[in-house]
């Protein structure tokens, strides 16, 4: 990072080379689409090559640095995108069914149906999960805010996103949902 900051353009290219899937991944899983997950990943990039000299290696690994900036950043770019208002309302025609619409119809089923996941589960999980994911704040945090153990919230968190991950994958239609049980299985295999 010394060297990024130094403003080494080789040393941004091998930043990039080490945690650009990395960064792309875990913006991917935040937001909607692919298009706005690579414009995040070359955000993330922009930043940490503006702000590289505030990186320091007693307080985090660089792996952790990366991925909290791309988690702040990412989360930003949502709740900017939550409070634009609409400049155009969906017409009542055959508009509402072109592809590019249809995407977004897709989309806003998928965060209903989360919504009604997210209500279903314990308090406890649901607000460590909309504490962590929806609002930004560390696990240390939450557990300080909801005065519960570090571990109970690790706890919390893991069974609450298995249980969303369990009725996303009833939502989905048998082919799918074999599909991913057969691809979670090789890798399962293939792990050590």
């Amino acid at each position: 990072m010394q060297r990024v900051a130094a403003g080494d353009e080789t040393a941004a290219s091998e930043l990039y080379d080490r945690f650009g899937g990395l960064v792309f991944r875990g913006s991917r899983q935040l937001l909607p689409s692919d298009a706005e997950a690579e414009d995040a990943v070359q955000e993330v990039f922009l930043r940490l090559w503006k702000t590289a000299e505030r990186f320091d290696p007693n307080r985090a690994k660089l792996v952790t640095w990366v991925m909290l900036l791309t988690r702040r950043h990412v989360i930003d770019r949502i709740r900017r995108s939550a409070v634009r208002p609409r400049t155009t309302e969906m017409k009542a025609s055959n508009e509402g069914f072109q592809e590019g619409n249809e995407s977004k119809l897709v989309a806003k089923e998928r965060f209903t149906k989360l919504q009604r996941s997210l209500a279903l589960l314990p308090e406890l999980q649901r607000s460590v999960i909309e504490r962590s994911y929806l609002q930004g704040f560390t696990l240390r945090e939450v557990s300080i805010q909801l005065e519960v153990p570090l571990g109970t919230v690790k706890s919390a968190l893991s069974r609450g996103l298995a249980r969303l991950r369990s009725n996303a994958n009833e939502d989905l239609p048998d082919s799918t949902a074999s599909q991913r049980n057969i691809g979670a299985n090789m890798n399962k295999r293939t792990q050590p």
